[in-house]
């Protein structure tokens, strides 16, 4: 009999193109209200995409964009997704002390349920910024009502990563938050990325092999992720940005669009809360998980 195929979780950064950490230093945030929005456009792009092919995916979704876009916070509701939190505004933990990430993580889960009239149970730190210097903020957002964190890239990189966290789902002991790490392969002794732009970095026939590699090989869901600006080749150039910033950020934007609709039909997706909470009350399944210490 053959095996039906790995579910893999669809989740998508709801932010804006000025929102990214590589533009912080060019774009100061006291702008942003000035600029086009281009964020709500380009979401129901995605939308219209995953409808199409009737898949379900989580909405980590920045509190700034909410306020400014209720409309599309309902239509993201409404249409089956799941709501989760990526902060207020686009600020990363290693700028936060304690007490102002307590109220990023309140003030944003209270937004977002109030305004999409469902259970916010998911987490993720803007640009995976949950690193070796503050685990602390685990804590945090368990004691914030989150069921789970998606917060920690397992990879080596200049703005973020633990190259040496676990590469799949596992229990936080110190605060039994169920941490789900973004999905790498494993080639030569090293934790690869896969996904986000790396997803337009790589010819689509790299990604492909890496997804199904993990699915086949590792019998894991992959947890893929993307951003609705990924889909906008015309949007404003920041000129003034550094080459490293620009490439990053605008690198085969014009192929995003044609690659999801292939990933969409290559494999099977849901939404992460599907994927990896218990299906009854989406609680974290008590046997499936190791926990994890920190060294």
């Amino acid at each position: 009999m053959t095996e039906p195929p790995v579910r893999n979780a669809m989740t998508v950064d709801v932010e804006d193109y000025f929102h990214v950490s590589a533009f912080e230093s060019h774009i100061p945030r006291a702008a942003w209200d000035s600029l086009d929005r281009r964020v709500e456009a380009n979401t129901e792009l995605l939308l219209d995409l995953f409808a199409q092919v009737g898949c379900q995916a989580t909405f980590f979704t920045l509190a700034w964009v909410a306020r400014r876009h209720p409309a599309l916070i309902r239509r993201i509701t409404a249409a089956g997704h799941e709501l989760a939190s990526h902060g207020c505004e686009h600020v990363r933990i290693t700028q936060f002390d304690r007490r102002a990430l307590q109220a990023d993580l309140g003030d944003s889960k209270k937004l977002l349920e109030d305004l999409g009239g469902v259970a916010v149970l998911g987490y993720r730190a803007p640009s995976f910024s949950v690193t070796r210097g503050n685990l602390w903020a685990l804590a945090e957002i368990a004691a914030a009502g989150y069921r789970y964190s998606s917060s920690i890239y397992p990879v080596r990189h200049d703005l973020y990563g633990i190259p040496d966290a676990p590469r799949f789902p596992f229990l936080d002991r110190a605060s039994g938050l169920l941490e789900i790490p973004m999905t790498t392969v494993r080639l030569g002794g090293r934790n690869l990325p896969i996904g986000g732009g790396f997803f337009r970095f790589y010819p689509y026939a790299a990604s492909r092999w890496a997804f199904a590699r993990v699915n086949r090989l590792e019998h894991q869901p992959v947890v893929f992720y993307t951003h609705p600006w990924e889909y906008d080749p015309e949007q404003p150039r920041q000129d003034g940005a550094g080459w490293k910033a620009r490439t990053r950020h605008y690198l085969n934007l014009d192929k995003t669009t044609p690659r999801l609709r292939r990933l969409l039909r290559d494999f099977a997706w849901d939404r992460m809360d599907r994927v990896f909470l218990a299906a009854d009350d989406k609680s974290i399944p008590a046997t499936r998980y190791r926990s994890h210490a920190w060294n």
